[in-house]
């Protein structure tokens, strides 16, 4: 069964062209198991067709993902010894996702392979199919397609990214080529139950301190369909938690019966972040987001914004309530 038959022609072109070449693979910052499992899958893939490939992101992976690069030669940006070498961007919705530093170091990216609804295509070759998953679906897909023969540390990211996109399984996305994807992984190496002890059973106390902290800020908003909470400033150095342990916390918020919509916001010194999560894809949190300047998926997005907490609350607040009334108004 072919899983991406549109890409078929155009990667085999690609990896044509890459042959005898030296390349970086590029993931977003602040990487997740999507992202991180990509880039591991798609330079080992590489080098494993004689192309000599490295990761490289703006940050360092984060301490639950670390089990997923094995021997694979991953750098962080400032780490990366000087070469000319071609970009492949994975997991990155528009060419500044990995940083405006990445961006200009590598300002003509030769492949983008990506799943964000939000991609209009910014590489020279653009794999990008927004009714996947994640990305290391994309991958996974292509990389079965082709024929090609990978070890179990490649399906074991590939496996990772996809569990960490589909919310275990759980979100809208997860498909029937979902499963089938993943029961071939399964069967070429990748191993469930790691990447479940991994990623969601290593929480740090600091973790758990920021937990009950975000919990207590909970705020219900637009008549009860959104719930917010805020992380202030100094916050992380207070409790002794990392950036790393915010993940997963905005599914509290979301998690709770009535709300369409969780929120995260992080109070920073000049700027404010937020992490948006709807149990819709209807609700586009991509749209949402990109009216201050992020993007992301359907139902997960993120942005960065430069204002106080207190000026971008109520803006923010207004920019939902009208999207739940949009949406209501399109079922009437």
């Amino acid at each position: 069964m072919n899983h991406y038959t549109k890409f078929a022609g155009r990667f085999a072109v690609l990896l044509h062209k890459l042959e005898q070449q030296k390349v970086v693979v590029i993931g977003h910052q602040r990487p997740d198991g999507d992202c991180i499992g990509s880039q591991v899958a798609l330079c080992r893939v590489l080098r494993s067709q004689g192309i000599d490939a490295v990761c490289m992101n703006p940050d360092a992976v984060p301490r639950r993902i670390k089990f997923l690069i094995g021997d694979t030669p991953f750098y962080r940006r400032d780490e990366l010894p000087a070469a000319d070498r071609f970009a492949i961007f994975t997991d990155c919705a528009d060419h500044g996702r990995a940083g405006d530093k990445v961006k200009a170091l590598y300002p003509t990216p030769l492949a983008c392979f990506d799943h964000h609804v939000s991609n209009i295509g910014f590489a020279r070759h653009n794999f990008v199919d927004t009714g996947s998953a994640a990305t290391a679906e994309v991958l996974a897909g292509l990389f079965f397609d082709a024929d090609i023969t990978f070890d179990a540390t490649t399906a074991q990211a590939l496996y990772t990214g996809i569990m960490t996109d589909t919310g275990q399984f759980r979100f809208p996305s997860t498909s029937y080529r979902v499963f089938r994807l993943c029961a071939e992984l399964v069967a070429r190496g990748a191993n469930p139950a790691q990447a479940g002890l991994e990623l969601f059973e290593r929480e740090s106390s600091g973790k758990l301190k920021l937990l009950q902290h975000y919990i207590s800020s909970l705020k219900l908003e637009c008549n009860g369909r959104v719930c917010i909470g805020v992380l202030p400033q100094g916050i992380f150095e207070k409790v002794g938690a990392t950036v790393e342990d915010t993940e997963g916390l905005v599914d509290y918020a979301r998690s709770i019966e009535g709300v369409e919509v969780g929120v995260l916001i992080e109070e920073r010194e000049s700027a404010v972040k937020a992490s948006l999560r709807a149990k819709h894809t209807s609700y586009r949190m991509d749209s949402v987001a990109a009216e201050f300047n992020g993007g992301g998926h359907a139902s997960a997005a993120g942005l960065n914004y430069p204002d106080t907490l207190a000026g971008f609350y109520p803006k923010l607040v207004a920019a939902l309530c009208r999207r739940l009334a949009e949406v209501d108004a399109a079922k009437s």
